[in-house]
């Protein structure tokens, strides 16, 4: 992305040519080190439901079509600040609750986050546009662009459990959607805020986790201190599905 260093990159490739070629006569014909191909930190793609299951078609709200970025470099965590004690089974209602309420009563055009993760460890479509997309969302003031927002379905105050499932979950859907654009969960975003509301002012660039919590770029709680603190070792879990450590 720094595209300044560019200039000066012949003269090094030129110091590890002449370097390599000293001492190895007989492989003549092997690619320079810094030429060759880097593997990149991949994971597999977690089973996401899709929002075809919540969404209610004759409650569906009018929507424009889908914002896109060009990828995400960055991950944030929330809570849905709702019940912990649901059966699963109700999570699409559950949804679809969540989704009414940030529709008509926030009157937002879509649910904000990207994908949800109940307590069994199940991952939902959250906002439309492709889960394999880098969808815009509405899940953190200022931060929406270049990122994702995987939301826990409950309250995750302090002292409040926090399933292990559901903190699989997270840790894959992260480690996936990171991995698409070779990024690191343990590393740190270079994000620049678009609104002032958030904890930056508007054009400011701020260095964040790459693997946040919403309190991290936004003045709230969320995801609660419980979840949060869960969050050095959903980074940790994260880069090992990505490859990164054993």
């Amino acid at each position: 992305m720094l595209l300044s260093w560019l200039p000066g990159v012949a003269a090094v490739l030129g110091l590890v040519l002449c370097a390599d070629g000293i001492g190895h006569t007989g492989d003549r014909h092997r690619p320079p080190a810094a030429a060759r191909p880097t593997t990149p930190h991949t994971a597999a793609e977690p089973h996401i439901v899709p929002r075809s299951v919540w969404l209610d078609p004759f409650a569906r709200h009018a929507q424009p079509p889908p914002r896109y970025d060009d990828k995400v470099v960055a991950v944030f965590v929330h809570h849905t600040d709702s019940p912990n004690g649901y059966d699963c089974a109700d999570v699409p209602r559950i949804i679809r609750y969540l989704y009414a309420g940030q529709t008509d009563a926030r009157n937002w055009d879509d649910i904000g986050y990207n994908f949800l993760v109940d307590r069994c460890g199940t991952v939902y479509e959250g906002r439309a546009g492709g889960v394999g997309r880098a969808v815009t969302g509405a899940h953190t003031q200022g931060f929406n662009h270049r990122t994702a927002g995987i939301a826990a379905i409950g309250t995750f105050t302090a002292g409040v459990p926090v399933p292990k499932a559901m903190t699989d979950a997270i840790a894959a859907v992260a480690a996936w959607k990171l991995g698409l654009a070779d990024v690191d969960p343990r590393s740190e975003a270079h994000l620049v805020s678009s609104n002032s509301l958030s904890r930056y002012r508007s054009g400011t660039t701020a260095t964040l986790p790459a693997l946040a919590a919403h309190k991290d770029a936004y003045s709230t709680t969320c995801p609660g201190q419980a979840l949060s603190a869960r969050l050095p070792a959903i980074r940790q879990q994260a880069a090992r599905l990505q490859g990164r450590i054993p």
